[in-house]
């Protein structure tokens, strides 16, 4: 039975083993190349891992113990029965030793048994196996001078070894795994133990960077910010002289997607400096005392590979405003926090380093960490206009396959007019979007239908033709759409239709989409026509259907989002006053308002009175249209789709003014592309300096000597 144990924890550990080996033999090693089993075919015995090492001594010493209890002599099993009438009977006992009082080893005389060297026999008790024993004696007829000689004895048998195994095994296979995981690698990848978990996972990145400075565009201002560090650190003295300091630190905020962490990856790819980087959140662990640790071995690393740069991205994670949330405990993100604030503080000029850090939520972080000293620069990247737009299309264009009859330089400036408000992980999207349209039919190019087709697509979002609509539910749609046209057609300071669609496309029903203006200011007569536009398709299904329907959600939010921001945020309201106070953000926990119950009775009366002017303009607006409405509602049911071209069959030129090119958008801006021109101290920013004066200097000795 103990054999049969031992047989199956050897298997349980030879499976663990060989499973952990089949992890480990895909990790190519970084000299070499290779793996364990193709350097074991060749007879090369990796004896230079460690990990190999401790498997082969745990393999042989788990075949050894195996080997050991497989092959020593156990001896014969017995009963009482045959103890007594073919060996006691015999004469070829020569010895009885009771082992644990469990059980009785016969020690048999030379010859006695062919088979074993001694037999054994188990026992209830030892009183019982007395006095069986004495009554063999006695039936047996056999004297005492010629009785046995009978022997205690107590003996480990390994059933206590035996029970440890499972344990030991399962204490030493989570050692193992702790120190190949996470928690057991240290800073640079390196393999640590268990309790290496204070070591920063900051990684320092190397030449396998492919994305650089001139695949960031959108962002001329904040490049050249960023220009100057890296200047600094590469010609420290050209600033010295003038007795200048490096910044210690910049913060880059400003919306998802902006280019934050391209830029940082730029950097990286550029610098030819040391860059670290780290995520905001790996400072933040279930044990006490990790994340400042975290942050002292990551300051460490970083002055020990000075001059470099430190990026940490998502900072927002660690560096919140302490006090807040905490109930009295002891947070520890606010002593990961601390430690940061100590380390950036005890910079001075002489280490070298440089800290930026990247966010979308600079409004959440501590004071303490934005100050001067800290964090000097504070570099807020915004979604680019229509000309960082253009450069940004023209970077994502250039690995995409155009029709040869496309000029890029015009797609991108048509492009750009046409995605007012995107990002730059917007425009990529789309260019990718183009692409993987032009693939699914197969075509040999991209054109500009692709393009169009992918702004669609982000914009509205999956186009979903085959969603049934009942032909009530598709003429509210149609007619919907149409009012939203018309109002918004009519009215001056509204955007200019590009199209309008009745094809189910994300959640909605239905679209219409507009070229909002490039400008940053509103007039009360711009927001006010903005609101009427919304509430067209309200209005219109009232005029026509003489019922409303749950369609017109999104745009009464919209409608009742602006006549509060109207007046609350921009003191619009001549009885609530030249006041601004902020509105609640989505899913914030207002817990008391800032004004008083009289002025929130104003307020809400103003924006009733707001938002029925606005209706009573639009229903006024549609009834006098009523037949425009009716012919592009029909047309719609017609085609589905309605492009500018269409609108202008309809109803004729726009009885306003409107920008649509890009040519109209940056007339009067001063340029016709995004100024990408360098100040002249940063023009040879990659090149160091140090090594050009002195050959100047030593060129001039050698014309004096002369």
């Amino acid at each position: 039975m103990m054999q049969y144990q031992i047989h199956n924890i050897f298997l349980f550990v030879l499976w663990k083993l060989l499973d952990v080996a089949d992890t480990g033999l895909g990790i190519k090693e970084g000299g070499g190349g290779k793996d364990w089993w193709s350097r074991m075919q060749k007879g090369d015995f990796p004896w230079d891992q460690k990990d190999f090492r401790y498997m082969a001594v745990t393999v042989a010493g788990v075949t050894s113990i195996l080997l050991y209890f497989n092959f020593r002599d156990t001896g014969r099993e017995i009963t009482w029965k045959e103890f007594v009438h073919r060996y006691l009977a015999r004469g070829v006992v020569d010895r009885l030793e009771v082992v644990n009082k469990q059980y009785v080893r016969v020690i048999l005389v030379p010859g006695g048994d062919a088979d074993s060297r001694y037999v054994w026999f188990n026992i209830g008790s030892v009183d019982t196996f007395e006095r069986n024993l004495e009554a063999a004696h006695m039936e047996l007829g056999l004297e005492p001078s010629n009785r046995a000689a009978v022997i205690y004895s107590t003996e480990s048998d390994g059933s206590f070894l035996l029970s440890a195994v499972p344990t030991l095994l399962l204490f030493g296979f989570m050692l193992f795994v702790l120190r190949r995981g996470p928690l057991g690698r240290g800073s640079g990848g390196r393999m640590g133990g268990p309790f290496s978990m204070g070591e920063s996972t900051a990684k320092m990145m190397k030449d396998n960077i492919s994305v650089k400075f001139k695949d960031v565009a959108g962002c001329e201002e904040a490049k050249v910010e960023i220009l100057e560090f890296v200047n600094f650190l590469k010609n420290p003295q050209q600033y010295q002289d003038l007795g200048a300091k490096i910044p210690k630190g910049a913060v880059l905020s400003g919306p998802p997607g902006t280019g934050k962490t391209l830029l940082a990856k730029a950097t990286a790819g550029e610098a030819n400096v040391p860059f670290i980087t780290v995520n905001g959140s790996e400072f933040l662990e279930m044990f006490v005392g990790v994340g400042p640790a975290r942050v002292r071995d990551m300051f460490a690393m970083a002055r020990k590979n000075a001059p470099c740069i430190l990026f940490i991205d998502e900072i927002d994670a660690v560096g919140r405003k302490r006090g807040g949330g905490n109930f009295g405990g002891q947070s520890e993100q606010e002593n990961t926090l601390n430690q940061l604030l100590v380390e950036m503080d005890g910079f001075n000029t002489a280490t070298n380093v440089v800290v930026l850090a990247g966010t979308n939520r600079p409004d959440v972080l501590d004071p303490a960490l934005m100050r001067p000293g800290r964090f000097d620069r504070q570099i807020y990247i915004g979604p680019p206009d229509i000309k960082g737009r253009a450069s940004i299309f023209k970077v994502h264009l250039r690995p995409i396959k155009l029709d040869p009859g496309l000029d890029k330089d015009a797609l991108a400036r048509k492009m750009a007019a046409a995605t007012p408000g995107f990002t730059g992980a917007d425009i990529a999207n789309v260019c990718n979007e183009a692409a993987l349209i032009a693939a699914r039919h197969l075509n040999p190019s991209v054109n500009a239908k692709h393009f169009e087709q992918a702004i669609d697509r982000v914009i509205g979002g999956l186009e979903r033709k085959t969603q049934v609509l009942q032909p009530t539910e598709k003429k509210t749609v149609a007619y919907h759409e149409a009012g939203h046209a018309i109002v918004g057609w009519f009215l001056q300071h509204a955007d200019p239709l590009l199209k309008v669609s009745i094809i189910p496309r994300g959640k909605g029903l239905g679209y219409a989409q507009y070229l909002p203006r490039e400008q940053y200011l509103y007039s009360k007569e711009q927001l006010f026509d903005r609101m009427c536009m919304m509430l067209g398709g309200r209005v219109a299904e009232q005029v026509f259907f003489s019922r409303i329907t749950t369609g017109a959600q999104d745009d009464l939010k919209k409608v009742t989002q602006s006549a509060y921001a109207q007046v609350v945020q921009f003191g619009m309201s001549e009885k609530v006053g030249q006041v601004s106070f902020d509105l609640p953000r989505q899913g914030e926990m207002v817990l008391e308002k800032p004004y008083s119950e009289a002025t929130a009775e104003l307020i809400d009366k103003e924006v009733r009175e707001l938002v029925e002017r606005a209706y009573d303009r639009t229903l006024q607006l549609i009834k006098d249209k009523k037949e425009l409405v009716e012919k592009v509602g029909q047309r719609l049911l017609e085609r589905e789709i309605l492009d500018k071209a269409d609108m202008l069959e309809l109803l004729g030129p726009r009885p306003f003014q409107e920008k649509s090119t890009y040519e109209d958008f940056v007339e009067g801006t001063g340029s016709f592309e995004e100024d990408t021109s360098l100040p002249e101290g940063l023009r040879d920013w990659n090149q160091e300096r140090g090594a050009e004066s002195e050959e100047k200097s030593s060129t001039q000795d050698k014309q004096t000597t002369t």
